[in-house]
């Protein structure tokens, strides 16, 4: 599966992160290094989501 990402140059090499999967960053030295280790953090992310809901999803409506 494909997913969108944004990179940005800094002063310390590439901050890169996706937007659809919240908090899901990474870096690198080069855009290519910074491609290859969000590809990392999003498989260890949805790894993670997928532990997390092996249990009973619901939804709740909060009115505020």
């Amino acid at each position: 599966m494909k997913y969108p990402v944004v990179v940005h140059k800094s002063e310390y090499g590439y901050d890169v992160h996706c937007p659809i999967l919240k908090g899901c960053h990474s870096q690198g030295d080069t855009v290519e290094d910074a491609l290859e280790n969000i590809k990392d953090a999003i498989t260890t992310y949805l790894e993670m989501i997928a532990e997390e809901t092996k249990g009973s999803i619901y939804e709740v409506e909060v009115n505020v």
